[in-house]
């Protein structure tokens, strides 16, 4: 007999013909989150779970799963998911490191450049036939090439982005709570420095830090207030590093010269004040939309899904049980 499992969404179909082989699949048909309700229902008798970063898998909703063996998250972040309350139960948590890894990288650099050069700007003027020719003086940006980059957490996607660094001739600041080794830094060819040192001396400075208790609003009203006048923020990793009202102040006032956002506290609701300033680029969370890294996304987590059901230890678990 199958064991039933649930997907959240619709996922890349070929990725998925695995599941259905061995399993009993149920998915979600509509292109948005199921409810915590519709969840808990659809959850009863399921043994697995494939869920998005977008799901809310909370307490309540894993205790009334008492049949649930693994959650399958389709994403590197986990903070969706209630991991104490899977361990306690015995439930394995995994997700899809790895595959989506130099797409989130491209993306950061695509947005670092498109704040920099101001092209956001440009472009709706352009759109709005308010573009009045070739200036000496019209929408200025930033140089790249040269500039010194602070990168905030130094995994996987950090260390794609110090790699594309390079080629911009870019010298390069790493702050970690893990501190790096003589060896690593050779490699990468970055600079382990202080939190405060990487603020107040970049003139980039990108978000690639895991979502904790202790990296929540890491980058507040204090933290940017150290940062240069002419500096810009970049945030591909996860929204509630960053402290949407007091960036959007630290904007208004011009505190900083500009910042770029793939991920946002509350998504898919963005900070209002943000919405209004044009020194701001917001992108729908595309850290890694490509057809590439979510076909692979969808096979890692099917493999990890499966692999769990057939009493074996997963390739990328996130909890120990």
């Amino acid at each position: 007999m199958k064991e039933k499992v649930l997907v959240t969404r619709a996922l890349p179909q070929e990725a998925l013909l695995p599941l259905y082989e061995e399993c009993e699949v149920e998915i979600n048909p509509a292109d948005c989150p199921l409810s915590q309700q519709d969840l808990i229902t659809a959850l009863r008798g399921k043994k697995g779970l494939l869920c998005t970063v977008s799901d809310d898998i909370n307490a309540e909703v894993i205790a009334k799963a008492p049949h649930l063996q693994v959650i399958s998250n389709y994403g590197v972040g986990y903070n969706n998911i209630n991991i104490e309350e899977a361990s306690s139960r015995g439930i394995v948590v995994t997700n899809t490191p790895d595959v989506l890894t130099e797409t989130t990288a491209d993306l950061t650099w695509a947005l670092l450049l498109t704040i920099a050069r101001r092209l956001h700007e440009g472009e709706r003027l352009l759109r709005a036939g308010k573009w009045k020719g070739w200036s000496p003086l019209f929408l200025l940006g930033q140089e790249v090439t040269g500039a010194r980059l602070g990168i905030i957490g130094f995994g996987r996607i950090g260390r794609a982005v110090a790699r594309r660094a390079h080629a911009f001739q870019m010298n390069v600041s790493v702050y970690t709570r893990t501190p790096l080794t003589a060896e690593i830094e050779e490699e990468y060819g970055v600079e382990s420095v202080s939190l405060d040192a990487l603020l107040q001396t970049s003139d980039f400075i990108t978000l690639h830090a895991p979502l904790t208790e202790e990296t929540f609003h890491m980058i507040g009203r204090k933290q940017l207030q150290q940062m240069r006048s002419t500096s810009y923020l970049i945030n591909t990793s996860r929204g509630p590093l960053l402290d949407e009202e007091a960036l959007a102040i630290s904007l208004q006032r011009g505190e900083i010269a500009g910042a770029a956002l793939d991920v946002y506290e509350d998504e898919p609701n963005v900070t209002k004040s943000l919405l209004q300033l044009e020194n701001v680029v917001l992108a729908p969370h595309l850290g890694s939309a490509t057809r590439t890294a979510r076909e692979r996304m969808a096979q890692l987590a099917v493999a990890n899904l499966r692999t769990v059901l057939r009493g074996e230890r997963p390739r990328y678990p996130v909890n120990d049980v």
